[in-house]
């Protein structure tokens, strides 16, 4: 399988990122001590820096999804229309998250890429439970589709990405795409996405606390997310439980080497390889849950997002 990074026995976190987990360590406590309220007051609280990315424009807009308005935000790279679309889903858990928590990451991922990305608030759970974002997402993926033109884009040069939770989506994002009739996507950006939840694979143990996110975490935020065991065989739910991988859009997955869902990411590229489907697998040592969304803070975030980026505007140039 092509596969980036090294599969080589535990190093230290990363010098860079260390001072800065423990400042973290001090602000918060873990989500799984917190209701879900709590938590999404002190995530809006974290002093995120202005992104110094440069976009022509930002939008603010309301489509229609299948539980109401839908707020989505709309940003456009400089240069000349048409451009390539990608659509992102937000990381947080299905629990916390909009999209302020990652205006940041949108803007440079838009400076990167050089295409129009499209950064969905899908609903989030305990209140609205699994299937409502992954609903939103979809319903997001085909407006922004058949809205390619009024948005700049060209609808054949369409993706999605996201990470963590947003990860998630947009794997059911793509596979529902296959399964229902469209529209077609030329890539999926899975960055350290949550596809399972079988929290006994090795990197959930590996890692089970001390690098942000812990085991406790995942076993919390899918428990509001999808509160039934019986439904999380659904490949809507976990995305490596599905039985056809074949045909899907082209892929990269990011994974972190000390993070609890490291090892489903791997496993999912696995997949996807042996059903055919062109995928690089990119692992960053020393890097943690969250590190894509931490480049003024750590190298290794910058450097991810500029792969993604250009694995973005390379899939999504003009034919």
């Amino acid at each position: 399988m092509p596969r980036d990074g090294r599969t080589l026995p535990a190093v230290p976190v990363d010098a860079d990122l260390q001072s800065l987990l423990t400042l973290i360590d001090q602000m918060r406590g873990q989500p799984s001590g917190m209701t879900p309220q709590e938590l999404r007051r002190q995530y809006a609280s974290f002093p995120y820096p202005p992104s110094p990315a440069r976009v022509a424009a930002v939008e603010d807009r309301v489509i229609p999804g299948p539980g109401g308005d839908l707020p989505i935000r709309v940003y456009t790279p400089e240069g000349a229309a048409p451009f390539g679309l990608v659509v992102y889903f937000h990381g947080g858990g299905w629990v916390v998250g909009n999209i302020d928590s990652h205006d940041g990451t949108c803007r440079s991922l838009t400076e990167v890429s050089g295409c129009v990305v499209v950064s969905v608030d899908y609903r989030l759970a305990p209140e609205d439970p699994f299937p409502a974002a992954a609903d939103d997402a979809y319903a997001a993926t085909r407006w922004v589709a058949e809205h390619a033109a009024d948005l700049g884009g060209d609808p054949t040069r369409l993706a999605v990405a996201g990470d963590s939770a947003g990860g998630n989506l947009a794997a059911v994002t793509a596979r529902r795409c296959r399964d229902r009739g469209g529209p077609a996507l030329a890539f999926q950006l899975l960055v350290y996405p949550a596809l399972d939840h079988d929290f006994d694979r090795a990197s959930y143990h590996e890692n089970a606390e001390g690098y942000l996110l812990t085991r406790d975490d995942t076993m919390w935020f899918m428990g509001h997310y999808c509160a039934d065991p019986a439904q999380r065989d659904d490949p809507d739910v976990c995305p490596l439980r599905a039985d056809d991988f074949t045909d899907l859009a082209p892929a990269l997955i990011v994974t972190a080497e000390y993070d609890p869902l490291r090892d489903e990411g791997e496993a999912y590229a696995e997949r996807l390889a042996q059903a055919g489907v062109p995928v690089r697998l990119r692992r960053y040592d020393g890097m943690v849950h969250g590190f894509f969304s931490l480049g003024d803070f750590v190298p290794a975030g910058k450097q991810a997002m500029e792969e993604a980026g250009q694995a973005l505007r390379a899939a999504l140039a003009p034919s």
